[in-house]
């Protein structure tokens, strides 16, 4: 094999993979099996909007037609809903593409970023890649230990990511502990709040990422199209900030970052409340659900205010993956996270619900 060590940026050879979820293809091609229940990848189980179908069909003949770069029409559209100007925030290719807009802009070779640990890997993966240093800091009762985070800030401390709700934990940061992390950070550090959840969390008690950038503080806010409005295969993510925070992640962003059928898909998205309700709603019905199941099955849980749940499955969960996996069910076994006995679920529709609780009763 050609050993090309020489020709690598500084760095890559740290950095792991991301592991996705395994997908549906593969179990059907290795097992054989026609109908697959994927509850892993946090997915919507009842898809997208049939609005956003209708839309997207629409706007396949354009295919010839390069994409409006700045996605203009859906970002004034946006802006109106959040009632900012325009200017404050920018689309790309998924939430984790924006992610690396702002390591792009942002970080330097030997900057560090803290973050919590476990939490979405995308966060160290990009610091690696720009050679900056991730600064992990383990959780506690399974949410942000913020109080250690802010020990961990350094003079060298570039950026800090919170994840909240948090991934794969579900757990939120409230609203008083905060704002007293904001008002205790240094003017030299931007606090990026990946907020993928927000729209599943009810919690009174939960700090929107929107409230404090029109405070002004150095705050960016990654949101995402995937979850509650069921584009995950569009890749369409966005970024909310100060102007001047945005504009140096529109200097890094591709050309052409959000497709045609992209950008028509979530603006017809965006006008249909009725189906995000009924996702609400199966939502909060799983939920219920998965929890009154794990009770009875004496596997501790960890509330959740997102569409997964962190079980400890009170055995090794890759054991139980790959039992599932034979019955047709997907989950995320924790090893990935340093937690081997605990699993990540998506809830899926009551049917797949009830099929992944009785399977898993049989395990």
């Amino acid at each position: 094999m050609r050993d090309i060590q020489g020709f690598l940026r500084k760095g890559v050879t740290e950095i792991e993979p991301y592991v996705p979820g395994k997908p549906i293809e593969e179990v059907q091609a290795e097992l054989g099996l026609s109908e697959i229940a994927k509850m892993a990848s946090n997915e919507n189980p009842l898809g997208p909007s049939p609005r956003a179908v209708t839309a997207m069909e629409r706007e396949l003949r354009n295919a010839n037609l390069y994409p409006e770069g700045p996605c203009t029409l859906l970002r004034r559209e946006m802006a109106k809903r959040l009632g900012i100007d325009d200017d404050m925030l920018t689309f790309s290719n998924g939430a984790d593409n924006c992610i690396l807009l702002v390591g792009n802009a942002f970080i330097n070779d030997g900057d560090e970023v803290v973050m919590a640990d476990p939490t979405f890997f995308v966060y160290q993966t990009v610091t690696k890649i720009m050679g900056g240093r991730p600064i992990s800091v383990r959780l506690e009762s399974h949410s942000h230990d913020l109080q250690a985070m802010r020990k961990a800030i350094g003079p060298k401390t570039k950026l800090v990511f919170i994840c909240n709700p948090n991934n794969p934990t579900g757990t939120i940061v409230r609203r008083r502990e905060f704002d007293d992390f904001l008002t205790r950070l240094p003017e030299y550090v931007i606090l990026v709040l990946d907020e993928a959840y927000f729209e599943f969390v009810s919690d009174g008690d939960y700090p929107d990422g929107l409230d404090y950038i029109k405070q002004g503080h150095n705050v960016i806010c990654l949101r995402t199209l995937s979850k509650l409005y069921g584009l995950a295969g569009l890749r369409i993510g966005y970024a909310l900030g100060c102007k001047e925070l945005i504009g140096a992640l529109n200097q890094v962003r591709e050309p052409f970052p959000v497709s045609r059928i992209a950008q028509a898909g979530a603006l017809a998205a965006l006008e249909d409340s009725e189906f995000t309700e009924k996702v609400l709603r199966n939502n909060e019905e799983g939920l219920v659900y998965l929890y009154e199941e794990f009770t009875k099955m004496g596997l501790p849980y960890v509330p959740s205010h997102t569409n997964f749940v962190f079980v400890d499955l009170k055995r090794d969960s890759k054991e139980v993956f790959e039992a599932l996996l034979r019955e047709g069910i997907i989950i995320r076994p924790g090893h990935l996270w340093g937690w081997p006995n605990f699993a990540r679920v998506t809830i899926g529709t009551m049917e797949e619900n009830r099929r992944f609780i009785d399977a898993l009763k049989g395990v």
